[in-house]
């Protein structure tokens, strides 16, 4: 059964510049992703890898094509075209995001951050959430003595070890995964493939891209491959 299933998908970005030039985002993606399974976006810089997951996570309006999601909440909703209101409220309890930059939250401690998803997502107590986010933190070698740090002081791979354990912590029905371990050495991808694979087991859905394509056909199930596209005058 199909948890996702995207539909000629199309994104353009209008350019208010001289000559009415127009980014291709991407064109004509279509692709299914059943539950539990984990997706592989895969191709050269520029191909729309990026666009078509923040269409799916509506960031980005798409310009035509269909998502269809069956959410627990709604049922088989069209992304595309559903209301505002109604895309936070799955974000929120459904689907999650991750990003190959962290976006720093001020004054609010590592463990916090991490633990906060735990408790507005899934009601946990405060005192359980930051116990899990202290284990998961622990697990991606953060130092102790940096949990109730603020990640403004952390180096880039420390602040990206904590934006996939925010976003792993509570388990959403559907991840998408924007080069993850793109700032991350060796040691730190290893433990990120074993939450990914663990997360994978627990029937999460996800949808990765990784540049490397020995790694990503190591954790996909199926990879989809996606061309480039160039900028067009119109």
């Amino acid at each position: 059964m199909s948890l996702l299933e995207v539909v000629n998908l199309n994104k353009r970005f209008q350019l208010h510049l001289p000559g009415k030039k127009v980014i291709i985002g991407c064109t004509g993606v279509s692709f299914n992703l059943s539950a539990g399974e984990f997706l592989g976006l895969y191709g050269p810089s520029g191909a729309g890898k990026s666009t078509v997951l923040k269409c799916i996570y509506r960031t980005y309006l798409p310009t035509s094509g269909d998502i269809w999601y069956d959410s627990i909440l709604y049922g088989k909703v069209n992304i595309s075209v559903l209301p505002e209101h109604i895309i936070l409220d799955i974000r929120k309890r459904e689907i999650g995001y991750v990003s190959q930059f962290f976006k720093v939250v001020p004054r609010i401690s590592a463990i916090d951050i991490v633990a906060e998803p735990l408790i507005s997502k899934k009601g946990t107590s405060a005192r359980e959430a930051k116990n899990k986010a202290a284990m998961l933190l622990e697990r991606l070698k953060i130092p102790e003595n940096l949990f109730d740090a603020y990640p403004c002081s952390f180096s880039g791979g420390q602040q990206q070890r904590l934006n996939i354990a925010r976003a792993v912590i509570w388990s959403p029905r559907l991840m998408l995964l924007d080069e993850p371990t793109a700032s991350l050495d060796s040691n730190s991808v290893k433990v990120v493939t074993e939450l990914l694979l663990e997360m994978k087991r627990e029937g999460v859905s996800m949808i990765g891209i990784f540049h490397d394509q020995s790694f990503l056909a190591s954790i996909a199930d199926r990879i989809c491959r996606l061309e480039q596209e160039d900028i067009h005058a119109v």
